[in-house]
């Protein structure tokens, strides 16, 4: 390697390192040391304000968190929001995609239409649908006008046994526009020759999706699955917007949990106990489905 050559590998290498630092900065400071410092705190008895240094505590966060009954139905919420969100918006995410795949007149008016709750603020979005899911809310409005007034709608966000349900509801409509995308780009790098050959076969269009569509998303729908998952494991904005984790905890999450205790009750250790078990979680969750969604030689 001539002495010209080496130079300017040695240049190429400054500005790639040039380029990188500020990001690799960001990241520093907003990430890796933060998680670092919630990993320290979680064995102190260290408190957001307070006259007296932290002291190490050990394993008493962790063990007062197993014994902790809101984290548990936390735990449970999470599961059941992620269970239920996962397939419904993928699904639904999937379809959406199909219809604006069509090459047909005004099909970007439908694509702005189902991606424009996306860029709505989900704190706009939350209180848009705290007032439908009131008791005289629209939702409820529409429900009464459909039964000509034979049936009254639940207090949806008041009653245990709809306030899941609700939320539910208005994260696969705010989300699925955002995930439509993701599958849309999928979609439109499948060649058109393996349809146009389906097509002569006299193959239908349910084989052509199962035979060939299907197949060619297997990278597009695992990285949705984990997108969707994680964003699932993480819920937090409606949550805090609409219920305050209430009725009776029905609503509560882990990451909400963390929130209150850390700000709000200013038990910043026990806080930081609560969101590294989370980060344990979504770690362990996440390399099940890369395992289960790995490409089998």
């Amino acid at each position: 390697m001539t002495a010209n050559t080496l130079s300017m590998h040695r240049r190429e290498a400054r500005m790639g390192w040039a380029m990188l630092g500020p990001g690799l900065l960001l990241l520093i400071l907003f990430v890796v040391i933060p998680a670092g410092l919630a990993f320290g705190l979680a064995f102190t008895n260290a408190r957001l304000i307070s006259p007296y240094p932290p002291q190490f505590v050990g394993l008493d966060n962790f063990i007062r968190l197993a014994e902790d009954e809101t984290f548990w139905r936390a735990l449970a919420n999470v599961a059941y929001f992620a269970a239920v969100v996962v397939p419904l918006q993928s699904g639904l995410a999937l379809g959406m995609a199909l219809l604006v795949n069509a090459r047909v007149r005004g099909v970007n008016f439908f694509r702005t239409v189902y991606f424009l709750p996306v860029v709505t603020s989900m704190v706009v979005v939350s209180l848009l649908w705290l007032f439908m899911y009131r008791q005289e809310g629209l939702l409820n409005e529409v429900i009464r006008a459909g039964t000509f007034g034979l049936v009254e709608g639940p207090d949806w966000l008041n009653d245990p046994a709809t306030a899941m349900p609700a939320i539910i509801l208005m994260s696969v409509w705010q989300a699925a526009g955002f995930h439509m995308i993701i599958w849309l780009s999928g979609l439109q790098t499948i060649p058109g020759d393996l349809y146009e050959a389906a097509a002569l076969d006299g193959v239908s269009n349910w084989q052509r999706f199962w035979s060939i569509t299907w197949p060619s998303l297997r990278p597009t729908r695992n990285l949705i699955l984990v997108t969707i998952t994680i964003q699932a494991l993480s819920l937090f904005t409606q949550i805090d917007v609409m219920t305050q984790g209430g009725p009776l905890d029905s609503t509560t999450t882990i990451v909400h949990q963390a929130v209150q205790t850390g700000f709000r009750q200013q038990e910043t250790s026990y806080a930081s106990a609560i969101s590294l078990v989370f980060f344990v979680l979504v770690l362990i969750v996440s390399s099940v489905q890369r395992y289960l969604t790995r490409e089998k030689s």
